[in-house]
């Protein structure tokens, strides 16, 4: 085979070793840490697994995405499922991930938690310890790398923004070992000379390792311990670090904290005439709405005739009274002839009429009694005075007379005795029945612990236990007052067998 026929574009090389790969490693399992992980506006991740040694890059498309209960972050220790692939465009291979398992936080991540936990409790991340900034700073202390392009951002906002100011740089690493000793000491410099008024601490973006100089304790405590307003811009808008939770400001990019510091009196105006000019545009396009829509309201035939707006529901109030007027008219009717009923029960139990009634029988027997003496009296002494009116006639019966006088006089001696027992009988039966209706007065049983139950429903007198129903509720009458039960249980007695 000849040289000219082994031959390959670049395409047609990537797309071969592209099919080797595929094919090799269609389905494989890996283990690492999340590192430059992003997250595009299309919802698909794009990020480096990593361990000592290595890193591989890798993406997460959205609808694998959307599985995950919590979003990616750098430093987490996951396995992913996927496939290797290569990416023509650059000609780099990448691992399509499908599935996502976490095994816990990375090394980085573990330390940065653990710091960030202990700050937190000493109260470093509190908003009322934070400084404000002074409105109109002319001298501006800069803390960041020399020859990245953050300082370069920072010098052009400043200089286009505003003229005038002194800027004074002192310059540090901002990655690497040692880096985080140099950031706290120009912070300490700038405290301990005392010749700025604001500080801007950042540094553009990148992994979280290359900003792990600004998560360290020692940068921490330097923002901390400063007297000298802070603001802190590290790396991008969706980057956070200890630092930025310590100062006094956070700015979601270096260029806006030189926009912070010089945002002056003409930036106002300016922010509130484009604020004005809108609004006078939103209130004019409002109106010109708003009679458009009333022009075309008035064309509605309900506004030419406005009982049309409300006639239905006109009618509807008139019915709902109407059924409401019913509804209390067959109310209160139920509820009157239920009252007649207990003021009738509540009448025939009443003590006081009832004692009133015996003591009327009485006085009608004490009457019948003497009607009845009376008249046997009056009958007894006609007949002896016809007796004696003959025995006074007859002189040849005087001496019999005399007996008969005699006789008589014994006689009516006997008749008032028995008159006078039978008096005494009457008298004594009178007083029984009285003591008889005392003892059966209803008020006076109930004063003895007994108790009338009524049905709440019928308002009868219960009488036997076979009457009750489970979960009814009764109404008691006791001796001084009413209660409402409601029965959970009856027990009825045996009956005794008769031989």
């Amino acid at each position: 085979m000849s040289e000219e026929s082994r031959l390959l574009t670049v395409s047609q090389a990537t797309h071969a070793i592209k099919r080797i790969l595929e094919m090799g490693f269609s389905s494989l399992y890996v283990k690492g840490e999340i590192s430059n992980c992003k997250k595009q506006s299309s919802g698909h991740y794009y990020f480096s697994l990593k361990d000592e040694n290595a890193s591989i890059a890798c993406v997460l498309f959205r609808q694998d995405a959307l599985k995950l209960s919590d979003p990616l972050k750098d430093g987490e220790s996951i396995t992913i499922k996927g496939s290797l692939t290569v990416y023509p465009q650059s000609g780099k291979y990448q691992i399509i991930v499908k599935e996502v398992q976490r095994t816990g936080l990375g090394d980085l991540l573990l330390k940065l938690e653990q710091l960030k936990i202990k700050l937190h409790r000493k109260g470093w991340f509190k908003q009322e310890r934070k400084k404000s900034l002074p409105k109109m700073p002319k001298r501006i202390g800069i803390v960041t790398s020399p020859t990245g392009a953050v300082i370069q951002d920072i010098l052009k906002v400043l200089k286009r923004r505003f003229s005038g100011l002194h800027i004074f740089l002192n310059p540090v690493r901002v990655q690497g070992e040692g880096a985080a000793k140099e950031i706290a000491k120009a912070i300490r410099e700038f405290n301990r000379l005392n010749f700025v008024d604001v500080l801007i601490v950042g540094r553009g973006g990148g992994s979280i390792e290359d900003l792990f100089a600004f998560n360290e304790e020692c940068v921490a405590e330097a923002i901390f311990e400063s007297h000298i307003p802070i603001i802190c811009a590290v790396g991008h808008e969706t980057d956070h670090c200890i630092a930025e939770y310590v100062a006094d400001v956070r700015a979601p990019t270096p260029s806006a904290a030189a926009e912070m510091v010089i945002a002056e009196k003409i930036h106002y105006e300016k922010a509130l005439k484009q604020i004005k000019d809108r609004l006078f545009d939103h209130v004019k396009l409002r109106v010109r709405r708003g009679r458009e829509h009333l022009r075309h309201l008035l064309k509605q035939p309900k506004l030419k005739n406005p009982q049309l707006l409300f006639a239905a529901e006109l009618q509807n109030l008139d019915g709902a009274k109407e059924a409401i007027d019913k509804t209390m008219l067959r109310f209160n009717k139920t509820k009157q002839m239920k009252l007649t009923s207990m003021k009738q029960r509540l009448s025939a139990l009443n003590p006081y009429l009832r004692l009133l009634h015996a003591k009327e029988r009485k006085k009608s027997l004490r009457r019948a009694i003497h009607i009845s003496f009376l008249t046997f009296f009056k009958k007894r002494s006609a007949k002896l005075s016809d007796l004696n009116e003959k025995l006074n006639k007859s002189i040849h019966f005087s001496i019999l007379n005399h007996k008969v006088n005699s006789a008589l006089f014994e006689k009516r001696k006997e008749l008032d005795k028995a008159m006078d027992h039978l008096l005494r009988i009457k008298e004594k039966n009178l007083n029984h029945c009285g003591e008889t209706l005392s003892a059966i007065n209803p008020k006076k049983l109930l004063s003895k612990g007994f108790t009338i139950l009524f049905s709440e429903k019928e308002g009868s007198v219960i009488k036997s236990v076979h009457a009750l129903q489970k979960n009814e509720s009764y109404r008691l009458l006791l001796s001084d007052g009413e209660a409402k039960i409601q029965i959970e249980k009856t027990k009825p007695f045996k009956k005794e067998i008769k031989n």
